[in-house]
């Protein structure tokens, strides 16, 4: 019985450190049917996998909402066809409301709107189209300027105007209750009555700091602890203790410390989200290519829709300086076209009639007509925006370690805290003294830190390298490259330029163009860029091709085929000798070839024996920056080896050229994955760079995978990391940012830990006071956050620029 898995990514709300991350872990783990559960802490998104015939989507939305977080709705409109009253609106009202996820739905009959919040993950717009339209209306989006992706960059915007207000207001009542603290190094010994204090500081500690109370119970409820529970736990105590030493007439008080704490941690959180936005720049950018419109030739009339409601083979019109608003074919015009965004590629592209255009990229100087081949999710740019954004969702290996050491964290302090208070008791300390103490190491304590340094550091690692044209699939493959001591690369199609030529044609009746028409007929049915270079030159010398009756592909051998009732055999001179054909007279000249850099297709006809009808020599360039590529790895102190199923001759000389000393020729397709296992017995970390269907084994072997964008699909869905533009000195680059990535990574740990390890013991034994504990405590997520940020100055190592444009041109 198969199980249908579906993953879903959800936006989680309420989430302050790492144990948070790990409560909604634990709860959506607890759930029977949750295959696997990722909560990234600095996005704020749950990725889940899940047997949809075990747990519903709604299901998984209330496990989170139980564990005491929120899953934000989402706001769409939809405009809706075919109402004429009240009882219509109600009608669609209804059919909205009764779909899982939905929280509200109100219907306007007047504009013919539908407003609806819902949970993303839960239903998606096409769904609840779908119930309009199974109610007997019709829906459609409303233009996307209105979209969920406005709707949550407002709300974003709302909550940080709250925050912020909320933080100005805290910091008004707090600054007299701590202005003594600071007058007195001065010489200037005033002191605020007690009432007073008590006055500023009850509106800071129940009205600013309800927050934290919230979030606390919420994690007691859930039976975890978090950092809101130890900032509840210590500005609690100190607020009391001064309470009760005021209701006693005492004048020794600790309402500073309780309404700095706070006061700290809010500013602390503030920056540490404005930063944490900033590490989701990359994907912002991308999203900011999407045109709103687009211009669609109807009824030979120009027609201005929303850019999702293009449909597939439509024709757009794209003026100069305007965005291409879809993936599509140009059928009319010719211009340059600046693709730096998608690619990393500075430098503009020319385009004209037949050529791929790629929607996102800005038109240069003419006028353009473009008929669309891929639209909405199915887009180009869909596609590298939900691979960032999964390679964003997911966790590194060694996150799980940082999450194992999280779940104690917060239990492990408060025993400290309880412990140093013990302490000081017994010491003889009095009660005062000792309560401040436990205070200070419970508001010093940071699982933030913990929790943010890995996944802020992957979100700008993964940015930096999408503007560089290297996408890069999850977490597992960035970390793993660092430590990358072998590349393996495919010859044709990747250190060659993949548009081979044929040069040179021997026929045994000398009749060279009888010979290349029959072989590119048997070629027709073949997609192999050696076979297409023979079709390519029947076309060049307009030579008329006999029908293709049947075809066969032999992998790593070649193809044998029927043209007009013959049968014609075409491959390597392995598939000649399986066929019993006399190939001696044409060695010498075939090796000759082969000497030069030519690949030898030998052309046979019959069965039983073959007999040879010829040969044809195809010549492929070595791409540019190939030799560039290799001699950056070797700087790096990688090795570099040349797998390919071409001729060992052929291979070498193309080895020669790059400066690659290791050739692994004559390779069948399917003995590539068992060569790149080998090569991982003896090396530590392996990474094979391909771009045809008969690499995706081998990508598949290897430690991590590299796929040529310009390659096959298969290919790129089985690699890692996918490189926007053809071209091999993006492996040195991808290899760069992964070992810039991981330092990073490294780097925060260690800061992260060593703040809790030196910090900790220095508040128990009483150095430092709540108020510079809780300032500490602040600045120490934004630290790591800040040192994440530092990773956007990563460049491309590339002999070009490939910096980028403002997204907004």
């Amino acid at each position: 019985m198969t199980t249908d898995v579906s993953q879903i990514a959800l936006p989680i709300e309420g989430m302050t450190c790492t144990s948070c991350a790990a409560r909604v872990e634990g709860a959506l783990g607890g759930l029977a049917g949750v295959e696997a559960a990722s909560v990234n802490l600095a996005s704020e998104r749950a990725s889940i996998h899940f047997d949809r015939e075990r747990v519903t989507p709604q299901q998984i939305v209330e496990a989170i909402e139980g564990a005491g977080f929120g899953v934000p709705s989402t706001a769409l409109r939809l405009a809706i066809d075919g109402m004429s009253c009240a009882t219509c609106s109600q009608r669609v009202e209804k059919a909205l409301r009764e779909q899982p996820g939905v929280v509200s739905a109100q219907v306007n009959l007047a504009s013919e709107v539908a407003t609806v919040a819902y949970t993303p993950g839960v239903t998606e717009p096409d769904t609840l189209a779908r119930a309009i339209e199974r109610a007997g209306f019709g829906a459609s989006p409303m233009p996307s300027e209105h979209t969920a992706e406005a709707e949550r960059v407002l709300a974003e915007r709302r909550r940080t105007r709250r925050e912020m207000a909320a933080l100005i207001v805290s910091s008004l009542l707090t600054l007299p209750l701590v202005a003594p603290m600071l007058l007195t190094p001065f010489g200037v010994g005033w002191m605020l009555p007690g009432t007073l204090q008590l006055v500023l500081a009850t509106p800071v500690q129940f009205v600013v700091g309800a927050r934290f109370y919230r979030a606390a119970w919420g994690a007691l409820r859930a039976r975890a602890a978090n950092m809101d529970l130890l900032v509840a736990l210590g500005t609690t105590a100190a607020y009391g203790l001064s309470v009760a030493t005021l209701a006693r007439g005492g004048d020794h008080l600790y309402f500073e410390a309780s309404a700095a704490v706070i006061t700290l941690v809010l500013l602390g959180k503030s920056l540490e989200a404005r930063a944490k936005r900033s590490t989701t720049a990359a994907v912002r950018a991308l999203m900011a290519l999407r045109p709103e419109t687009a211009r669609v030739l109807r009824d030979g009339h120009e027609v201005e829709l929303p850019a999702e409601a293009v449909g597939r083979g439509e024709v757009v019109v794209v003026r100069p300086g305007e965005r291409v608003p879809v993936d599509g074919r140009i059928l009319r015009g010719e211009s340059q076209l600046d693709e730096s965004l998608l690619t990393g590629e500075s430098m503009p592209v020319s385009r004209g009639e037949g050529d791929v255009v790629t929607g996102g990229s800005i038109n240069g100087a003419g006028l353009l007509h473009v008929e669309a081949t891929d639209v909405g999710s199915d887009s180009l740019l869909a596609r590298i925006v939900a691979l960032v954004e999964g390679a964003q969702a997911t966790k590194a290996p060694i996150q799980r370690l940082v999450d194992r050491v999280a779940a104690v964290f917060v239990p492990a302090v408060v025993a400290v805290a309880c412990l140093s208070f013990a302490g000081w008791l017994i010491a003889g300390a009095p009660f005062s003294q000792a309560v401040i103490h436990a205070v200070s190491v419970l508001v010093i304590a940071c699982p933030c830190a913990l929790g943010l340094a890995t996944p802020t550091a992957l979100m700008v690692g993964t940015g930096a390298a999408a503007r560089a044209g290297i996408l890069i699939k999850d977490a597992q493959a960035l970390e793993l490259a660092h430590a990358v001591t072998l590349v393996v690369f495919d010859k044709t199609g990747t250190l060659t330029a993949g548009r081979p030529k044929v040069r040179e044609l021997l026929a045994t009746d000398g009749d060279e163009n009888a010979l290349l028409a029959l072989t590119a007929a048997a070629q027709g049915g073949s997609e192999h860029p050696l076979g297409q270079a023979v079709v390519r030159a029947a076309a060049e010398r307009e030579l008329a091709l006999a029908p293709l009756d049947g075809f066969s592909a032999l992998p790593g051998r070649g193809i044998e085929a029927s043209v007009a009732g013959r049968d014609v055999v075409a491959g390597s001179h392995r598939l000649m000798a399986e066929r019993g054909a006399q190939t001696a007279d044409f060695e010498p000249r075939a090796a000759a070839l082969e000497e030069s850099g030519m690949t030898v297709i030998w052309v046979g006809e019959g069965r039983d024996p073959t007999r040879l009808l010829g040969l044809i020599g195809v010549g492929d360039g070595v791409r540019t920056g190939s030799a560039a590529a290799v001699a950056r790895l070797a700087e790096q102190s990688v090795e570099v080896v040349m797998l390919t199923g071409d001729n060992a001759r052929t291979a070498r000389v193309v080895g020669r050229e790059l400066g690659i000393e290791r050739v692994i020729a004559e390779v069948l397709p399917e003995d590539k994955a068992q060569r790149v296992s080998e090569l991982r017995e003896r090396h530590r970390v392996v990474a094979m760079v391909g771009d045809g269907v008969n690499d995706a084994p081998a990508l598949a072997a290897a430690d991590v995978g590299f796929a040529l964008a310009s390659g096959t699909d298969v290919a790129m869905h089985t690699a890692g990391v996918t490189l926007m533009r053809p071209e091999p000195e993006l492996v040195a680059d991808a290899l760069s940012v992964s070992r810039a990535t991981t330092r990073k990574i490294r780097q925060n740990l260690f800061w992260a830990f060593a703040y809790n390890a030196a910090g900790i013991p220095l508040a128990a034994f009483g150095y430092l006071s709540p108020v510079i504990a809780g300032a500490a405590m602040a600045m120490s997520s934004v630290s790591v956050v800040s040192n994440s940020l530092l990773l956007r100055r990563w460049k491309c190592g590339s002999n070009r620029s490939h910096s980028s444009p403002s997204p907004n041109p």
